[in-house]
């Protein structure tokens, strides 16, 4: 929980007590490599702040189509927002890349939370505006750049994830194929 408070202090300052109080409405989740937080129909209970691991967000098309939403890795928030937000069942799959811990939040948690300590409406109007941010700049970059500008982007932007991530899921992230990208790989050694 300590990783928790650190993270919270990066935007806000809590005193103890505060901390204590926030406590109670994460739970803590170990999950193993392949193993899903979401699944398509779920209901999307939980927002997700990672401990440790790399998770994988992403959408099914209707032809079986993996698409790529997100990476995440420690310190970042993650969930089907559609379904949290809105009580509907996901259309997204959240899943787990390698051995991992995350924290787990409640909307109506979320909302106590944000009731009863203002600091903390606060702290997570923050994270929802970069994370808005993060998904505009993806979608500006996937309409505007071409595959190595987008690779360059992501190598600059994710240097840990470039080593640990399968490049087969680094190249649906970008919109490229296997090929394409051990291509780029090569021309940017």
């Amino acid at each position: 929980m300590e990783k928790l408070r650190k993270h919270i202090e990066e935007i806000i300052p809590i005193t103890d007590e505060e901390f204590e109080s926030i406590k109670p409405f994460f739970t803590i989740r170990r999950v193993l490599k392949n193993q899903y937080l979401i699944q398509q129909g779920d209901d999307a209970k939980y927002e997700y702040i990672i401990m440790s691991g790399i998770f994988r967000v992403f959408y099914l098309n209707e032809e079986g189509k993996e698409h790529i939403v997100q990476f995440a890795t420690e310190n970042w928030w993650m969930s089907d927002y559609i379904s949290y937000f809105n009580q509907k069942p996901a259309n997204m799959y959240v899943v787990c890349m390698e051995p991992g811990e995350v924290l787990c939040l409640t909307l109506e948690g979320r909302e106590q939370l944000s009731v009863t300590l203002h600091k903390m409406e606060h702290f997570f109007r923050v994270k929802l505006t970069k994370g808005y941010i993060a998904l505009q700049q993806r979608v500006i970059s996937l309409l505007s750049n071409n595959p190595q500008q987008r690779y360059k982007e992501f190598a600059a932007l994710y240097p840990n994830l470039m080593q640990k991530i399968p490049k087969k899921y680094i190249a649906e992230y970008l919109g490229v194929s296997r090929e394409t990208l051990s291509r780029l790989y090569s021309n940017n050694k």
